[in-house]
């Protein structure tokens, strides 16, 4: 009896491992089957439109739920125009360069997809990640959670596509040519101010002293240093937004509390703050070396003066603003 016992209970063990590895087979079976159906559809929704919108249903089965092989890139916003969010349709514009880019390149695979849940179509998405702002840029790897280094720094680095580019390229190793579309209108207006340029030359050209004006190049030199000095190279690198608009209080910052950011806003009152102070030294050294009146000249030293302590005493302010400060902490001493 103890034999036919032993042969009953091996033939059953021997069906338990065979129904399990049937099980296991099937299953990884389905799951491929769920993936190649989620890339296919991407791919074809890709192939329409370089950046796909989401919902919450869609974002759920596509980016959230297992099984994934590819990275997702999406980008939280709110285009809706009574968000009244700029910063939310510069960032759209450079987003769908980037991922145009990526459509359009030789390089093209399914590693990589781009994506946008905007909050007037998925609100219950904005919830799910305790989000409560946007622009947000958030990479999703193909496996696991994302990390804190798959959040794009908005504030820090801007929003230019070639920022975006080198953010997907450390967090995806998917390398993005970053390709904009022709813009004529620099070289127009380039062109034109030459135009105007060499127009008021052949008019004058029987008298040209103007071009030997001291004056005129001198402002001419001292609107480009302050063009500098005030961060508008800085600008045209990192493409920072113009100012940041809290969407709960409806606040707008001009002033970014990093150090290492700023806004465009706040290059442009940088800007007016130097141009006061120069401007109240300009007139310190009118007064010094004018032949005016005494009178006069007092009068023009006190408002150098005034302007010089009003616009500086500003331009700190700034600088106390700032987390950590400018490098020019010794000023505030």
């Amino acid at each position: 009896m103890a034999a036919p016992l032993l042969r009953v209970w091996a033939l059953g063990f021997l069906a338990l491992w065979a129904g399990g590895g049937g099980l296991g087979v099937g299953g990884q079976k389905k799951k491929e089957m769920v993936l190649s159906e989620k890339v296919s559809q991407l791919m074809e929704w890709t192939n329409k439109r370089s950046v796909i919108r989401l919902n919450g249903d869609k974002f759920r089965r596509l980016v959230k739920a297992p099984p994934r092989n590819y990275s997702m890139v999406v980008m939280f916003t709110a285009l809706q125009p009574h968000r009244q969010c700029v910063v939310c349709k510069q960032a759209d514009e450079e987003y769908q360069i980037l991922a145009n880019s990526w459509r359009y390149s030789n390089a093209f695979t399914n590693r990589i997809f781009f994506a946008m849940v905007d909050f007037d179509e998925g609100s219950d998405v904005f919830q799910m990640l305790n989000m409560n702002s946007a622009p947000t840029f958030i990479n999703f790897p193909p496996k696991g959670k994302p990390k804190r280094g798959d959040t794009y720094e908005l504030q820090v680095r801007g929003f230019a596509a070639e920022q975006l580019a080198r953010w997907v390229a450390d967090r995806t190793d998917v390398n993005i040519r970053v390709i904009r579309p022709p813009n004529y209108a620099g070289p127009l207006m380039l062109g034109l101010l030459l135009a105007v340029i060499g127009g008021l030359v052949y008019l004058r050209r029987s008298n040209l002293d103007f071009l030997y004006n001291k004056t005129g190049w001198a402002f001419a030199a001292l609107c480009f240093v302050l063009a500098m000095t005030s961060g508008q190279m800085w600008n045209h690198i990192r493409g920072p937004p113009y100012a940041h608009k809290n969407p709960h209080t409806g606040q707008v910052n001009y002033i970014h509390g990093s150090s290492q950011a700023q806004f465009v806003a706040e290059t442009h009152i940088v800007l007016f703050f130097n141009a006061g102070v120069t401007l109240g030294i300009v007139l310190l050294h009118e007064a010094a070396t004018s032949d005016l009146e005494v009178g006069k000249r007092k009068i023009i030293c006190m408002a150098g003066i005034g302007l010089v302590v009003l616009f500086f005493s500003w331009l700190l302010s700034i600088f106390r603003s700032k987390y950590h400060g400018y490098p020019y902490s010794f000023l505030m001493s």
